[in-house]
């Protein structure tokens, strides 16, 4: 319970403080994940003598498992408690990582990747909400700036730690390093974590609505990932599954209208005005800034010739500059409003991206470094104040319902920037090489460019470093775009807080 003095202040009691840590403990080893697999999935191809099309599915897999569990989160945490359902999580995710280490064959790794994500997919709606609910809406600026720091380093140290385990060790250990972290984090949510009991009204579980909406996040986001490994949107392989996802969702929208707050995400909660332009916000957001993100170590593992591991260093400046972003860009947020803080944001994120586009193959690495750090700035500015905005208006008892909206959106729109950025990127390549009358090497997408041979840089060099460019400007316009949402965020004097939350549809 916040003290009299935190009140007073605005400020952080002990209690949400250690709620936020304790929540970070379990979200950065799903983080750091992801970024250790993708660094290591050639390593695994190789042991595990598995062609490059079957390993993806380790990716694949652990995706589509995440789709299929977060919009049951929410009624998890109103069924069960808060607190209950992110132990279950961050065991599920510890559990799967053990077992993933333990794999005989592609196979069973497969199958225990589909574990981690089912634990791994109900971390992040389950920890904005339980953070939202601790902090209250006028202290969740800085609180949410507590969780967006595993969130913005795990691109960074990933690739680092991932570098570092596959040159020393076996691929075991890129899934051993996460079940002590899974043991200390579930330790640490036993002892220290809030109660929280169930809501009453939480009812039965809404399968059919789970059915549709679980079913059409998977179709989406496979159809995207398809199109990042192919390069486009073109084939049926790629638009049957996203013109199927988009039905799926247009069906669930009918059955959560007419079945309300029992269904299993209330589509009414987007009648809440500022609800529905942070959800907006947070999909441009993932689209523009988290696709930027692929591209960062694309370029140095691809254009310069670096290894993951020093790839991991180079982006180094991104993350400070975004810890630096969010500790002074939450507090701001708190006493005058994300309307005022997200476009000064967007402002770095632009200006730090803007000498991305110009990049060459000898681009000096100390200029690189600068625009990293300000476009990292820019990220911490603007991702958790316009998370924070999206719940200000929010009635506790509905928060549970709406985290699940904005992490799904916050990944779908993650996999849509990733699939843009990269049809860009290889479209403008092949483009180039056959203005030089090279015929490209490989199949499409990240595979294209990731099947480049070392002795062909110097032909392939300079095009590819200008295709990044050109990818780069797509990135700079997406981030542009997020100003939109943005103009209709809160702003308010310090002393001059909106009033207290309210539900959906008010």
């Amino acid at each position: 319970m916040a003290t009299p003095t935190a009140e007073r202040s605005g400020g952080l009691d002990r209690d949400v403080i250690v709620t936020g840590l304790v929540i970070v403990a379990g979200m950065i080893m799903v983080v750091l994940d992801t970024t250790i697999v993708n660094v290591a999935l050639e390593s695994l191809g190789t042991e595990l003598d598995a062609p490059l099309s079957t390993i993806q599915w380790v990716v694949t897999g652990y995706l589509l498992a995440v789709a299929l569990v977060i919009p049951v989160t929410g009624w998890a945490m109103d069924r069960f408690g808060p607190k209950a359902t992110w132990i279950t999580a961050v065991s599920l995710f510890a559990i799967g990582s053990a077992l993933c280490a333990a794999a005989w064959s592609i196979e069973s790794l497969i199958a225990f990747r589909v574990v981690q994500g089912l634990g791994g997919g109900m971390l992040l709606p389950g920890g904005q909400a339980i953070i939202t609910r601790a902090a209250g809406p006028d202290r969740l600026g800085r609180a949410m700036s507590i969780l967006g720091v595993p969130m913005l380093l795990g691109p960074v140290l990933g690739p680092v730690l991932g570098g570092l385990l596959v040159e020393y060790t076996s691929w075991h250990w890129i899934f051993i390093v996460n079940v002590p972290v899974g043991i200390l984090a579930v330790a640490l949510a036993v002892w220290k974590l809030p109660a929280g009991g169930a809501l009453p009204r939480s009812g039965h579980l809404d399968l059919r609505g789970l059915m549709l909406l679980s079913g059409s996040l998977a179709a989406l986001l496979y159809g995207l990932s398809e199109a990042s490994s192919h390069g486009g949107f073109g084939e049926w392989g790629v638009l049957g599954w996203l013109l199927g996802g988009a039905v799926g969702l247009a069906l669930y929208t009918w059955h959560s209208l007419g079945k309300g707050a029992a269904s299993i995400i209330d589509v009414r909660l987007l009648t809440n005005r500022r609800f529905a332009f942070g959800t907006v916000a947070v999909f441009l957001v993932a689209i523009g800034l988290f696709g930027g993100m692929l591209l960062l170590p694309l370029y140095y593992q691809t254009a310069r010739g670096e290894g993951a591991l020093s790839a991991g260093l180079l982006l180094a400046p991104q993350g400070l500059g975004a810890i630096v972003a969010m500790v002074i860009g939450g507090r701001l947020t708190d006493k005058i409003g994300a309307g005022y803080v997200v476009p000064v944001g967007i402002v770095l994120a632009l200006l730090g991206t803007f000498p991305l586009t110009q990049v060459g193959i000898d681009t000096s690495y100390a200029w690189l470094s600068g625009a990293l750090f300000v476009r990292g700035m820019g990220l911490g500015a603007v991702m958790m104040p316009t998370i924070a905005a999206s719940y200000t208006t929010l009635g506790k008892d509905v928060v549970s319902r709406a985290a699940p909206t904005l992490s799904a959106m916050q990944q779908v729109g993650a996999s849509l920037g990733s699939a843009l950025l990269v049809t860009a990127l290889t479209r403008r390549f092949t483009d180039r090489l056959a203005a030089r009358g090279v015929r490209p090497r490989g199949g499409g997408g990240t595979d294209q460019i990731g099947s480049i041979p070392p002795d062909a840089m110097p032909v392939v060099g300079p095009p590819l470093a200008d295709a990044f460019g050109f990818a780069f400007w797509i990135a700079f316009a997406l981030t542009a775009l997020i100003i939109v949402p943005a103009l209709f965020m809160p702003r308010h004097a310090a002393r001059d807080r909106d009033g207290p939350p309210v539900a959906a549809g008010v």
